[in-house]
């Protein structure tokens, strides 16, 4: 009765030494079955190729090297067309920013440049307002360098009121022995009275032919928005500057005409 009794507990005293070695044989071949069940590695598009067609490794260097040159081409290729087109624009920009700016100047009053476009001046501009408010207007002038003109004002100032007309006059002379184009630009000072600063006619930005040794008279017929008396940043102006600039000036290949800045 001992014997049978104490068989079970022997048994299990030495079960984990008994099932040890099963034990690792199921480890074993869960993990060789693992091994066997992983899948191949993946050929590349150009190993698929290489079987594909039966090509030897240099006959495959080669064609790879080929397939980097076209690349690196076409890439160079793209790169200098991108940078062409940038410097096809930039070039376009450059002509058309001179007439651009000088339309937007004239009118919006941007960069201190009096308004010449018509279109704005409607009866009601034409209405004095605020009689007892007079500003004066006073005439500065210049001319460039290389510009053997002499350019005056005919009258140092003037006084109106915002909605009254005004005319003044300038004088040039070429005292030259050749016939030479001129160009104005003109400016007004302080620069945010601009936008209310109308010019009706002027000779600005446009061809001024003079003879040599011809002498000519310029006028400029001009008012100052209504306006100017209602905007309260304009309350303590009484003073404005209008100032013309003469260049000599030439048409450039396009036909524009452009102030020459040096001889």
């Amino acid at each position: 009765m001992f014997g049978l009794r104490a068989a079970p507990r022997a048994f299990r005293a030495f079960k984990p030494i008994l099932l040890t070695p099963l034990r690792s044989f199921r480890l074993s071949h869960h993990a060789l079955g693992e091994l066997t069940a992983a899948p191949k590695k993946r050929l590349t598009g150009f190993q698929e190729h290489q079987l594909k067609h039966n090509l030897s490794n240099d006959e495959m260097a080669t064609l790879y090297r080929e397939y980097r040159e076209e690349k690196t081409r076409k890439r160079n290729l793209t790169i200098g067309l991108y940078f062409s087109s940038i410097a096809v624009v930039t070039l376009a920009l450059g002509y058309a920013s001179v007439p651009l700016y000088r339309l937007i100047c004239q009118r919006t009053g941007w960069g201190g440049t009096p308004i010449t476009d018509q279109t704005k001046f409607t009866p009601d501009k034409f209405v004095p307002v605020d009689l007892d408010h007079k500003i004066r207007i006073s005439f500065t002038t210049q001319t460039s360098g290389i510009l053997p003109w002499k350019f005056t004002p005919q009258q140092r100032e003037v006084y109106l009121t915002p909605g009254e007309t005004a005319l003044a006059f300038y004088k040039a002379k070429n005292y030259s022995d050749k016939d030479i184009i001129g160009m104005a630009t003109y400016s007004v000072t302080p620069d945010h009275v601009a936008p209310y600063f109308n010019k009706i006619q002027c000779f600005c930005f446009e061809e001024q032919r003079l003879l040599a040794g011809e002498e000519v008279d310029m006028p400029v017929f001009f008012f100052i928005d209504p306006e100017f008396a209602s905007d309260p940043a304009m309350r303590n102006i009484d003073d404005v500057v209008l100032h013309y600039t003469f260049f000599k000036a030439r048409y450039d290949d396009d036909g524009e005409l452009t102030p020459e800045v040096s001889a």
